[in-house]
């Protein structure tokens, strides 16, 4: 993970240094490493490392497949974090369709512990990534405003702040030791693997900073939602995969607990833009 936040920060970099050379990188912001801005962004970046490592975590003790359901708590969190953080209340439609996310959160547990598949470790980080990913695109929007709404910037700052902060951990758990053993160090595949895999990171962080500034956190997450689905039918067929008719509903009410969410705060946006006398408190509201 080191690598590759690393490597998103020397292509951010490597393409700003060939914003003067013309197209296709000259509308891109020249980068340089402003301390206070640094500063300003690293509680989005200790977001950023807390939602990582707890995906990557996740999914070494769940199949890919569970690794939906598993993480699945995003947009209960961003009721709850709504609630605790912006003193915002939920309606009762919006709080029902999160009652049918937990349920189908629990059933999905109750199947994999049936298969005899289920890790309470991987669960345990499926939660803590769900209360990250839901932190890091509240505080994305927030942190937008101090590099002048750049997603470039902000990509830069972020993944430069997360590979000094992924150092200690390293250290403390030892990390370094294991590298230093580590028998593929010379292999070209596995270096071409990790540099792919850096790439696609660059990518996916980038086009989510371009979605929550243009859109907000709440249409990223059911975004998310939909990518989920895609992806829990892939992992089925591509590992040959046979589930049972609990597991398949467990998934179907994450989802359509999650897509019934944004339907009911959709109505909600809609009756506010429509309203121009309604209050500020619950206009605010339906903003995450």
């Amino acid at each position: 993970t080191f690598f590759q936040c690393a490597l998103t920060a020397a292509l951010c970099l490597g393409l700003s240094l060939g914003a003067a050379c013309g197209p296709p990188c000259s509308g891109l912001p020249a980068l340089r490493l402003d301390p206070k801005v640094s500063r300003s962004v690293l509680p989005l970046s200790a977001v950023f490392i807390g939602m990582v490592t707890s995906n990557n975590l996740c999914l070494k003790h769940v199949g890919v497949a569970f690794y939906n359901v598993g993480r699945s708590l995003t947009t209960v969190f961003n009721v709850l974090l709504s609630y605790v953080l912006l003193k915002q209340t939920t309606s009762l439609y919006a709080l029902l369709a999160c009652g049918v996310i937990i349920g189908g959160f629990w059933l999905g547990v109750d199947q994999e512990g049936a298969e005899g598949t289920l890790s309470w470790t991987g669960i345990f980080f499926g939660i803590l990534a769900s209360l990250c990913v839901s932190l890091n695109a509240i505080y994305t929007k927030k942190v937008l405003p101090v590099v002048d709404g750049s997603i470039w910037r902000l990509t830069f700052y972020n993944n430069v702040n997360a590979c000094v902060l992924f150092l200690p951990f390293m250290m403390l758990l030892g990390e370094f030791r294991t590298l230093y053993h580590f028998d593929k160090l010379g292999s070209p595949s596995f270096w071409g693997m990790m540099t792919l895999g850096g790439v696609f990171g660059f990518a996916i962080g980038y086009v989510t900073g371009l979605q929550i500034k243009f859109t907000s956190p709440l249409t990223h997450n059911v975004s998310g939602t939909a990518k989920a689905c895609a992806q829990t039918v892939l992992a089925v067929i591509y590992f040959e995969e046979t589930k049972s008719f609990l597991w398949w509903t467990s998934n179907l009410m994450v989802l359509g607990g999650s897509f019934a969410y944004t339907w009911v705060k959709g109505l909600e946006m809609r009756k506010v833009q429509e309203d121009p006398n309604i209050k500020s408190g619950e206009r605010n509201e339906t903003g995450v």
